[in-house]
């Protein structure tokens, strides 16, 4: 069956963190070890909960606030500070939009907050993608089931004519669960030659 759609991650494949000074430089004005803050953002349970939708971005951010004992103008600086370091990968980028001059329709599949779609428009991304799903908007995360049928309905196409990049195995092992294909994104790796490779040969 020919391929007829590729799906990206955002976090980790499309932007990634690139420069980790500044959640160093987080950690050292708090006087905390280094991967505190980032424990703190994006290890904690209210991360996930805000990632499924079940509590606003605020109450979230509020969490992360209370846990580190931040001051109302430390949360605001952070909020900034933590996403210094991260960059649009432009090996990505190029490849994203060499799928659409095939003609191949291109989705974002993200385990993310509600907010990541004016980060999204911010960018001037939305129009590179046919459709864009995130977590909390649906209520459910990768790697379950329903995850990858929202983004392929919205892409209108089957399992079968789609192709998932994303940097995390598990992520990876639940698309091919539901029939798609699927390839393990490695910053400096093959997985474009692999996307080629799947695409010539489908």
């Amino acid at each position: 069956m020919p391929i007829k759609a590729v799906v990206f991650d955002w976090g980790g494949v499309l932007m990634r963190t690139v420069d980790y000074a500044p959640r160093h430089r987080s950690d050292d004005q708090l006087g905390l070890p280094h991967g505190s803050v980032e424990k703190a953002v994006h290890g904690s349970d209210a991360w996930r909960h805000a990632q499924v939708g079940e509590i606003s971005v605020e109450d979230y951010w509020n969490a992360v606030s209370s846990h580190l004992g931040l001051t109302r103008d430390q949360l605001s600086k952070l909020r900034v500070e933590v996403y210094s370091g991260d960059r649009l990968d432009a090996a990505v980028f190029s490849i994203l939009q060499l799928c659409r001059e095939k003609s191949l329709r291109t989705g974002l599949l993200s385990n993310n907050t509600s907010d990541l779609m004016d980060s999204i428009r911010a960018a001037q991304l939305e129009a590179l993608f046919d459709a864009i799903v995130i977590s909390a908007d649906i209520h459910i995360m990768k790697p379950e089931p329903a995850a990858y049928t929202a983004i392929l309905d919205k892409l209108n196409v089957v399992a079968a004519e789609a192709i998932m990049i994303d940097d995390f195995p598990s992520n990876i092992e639940g698309a091919r669960a539901v029939g798609m294909a699927a390839i393990l994104f490695v910053p400096g790796g093959s997985w474009n030659a692999e996307l080629q490779r799947l695409i010539e040969t489908s």
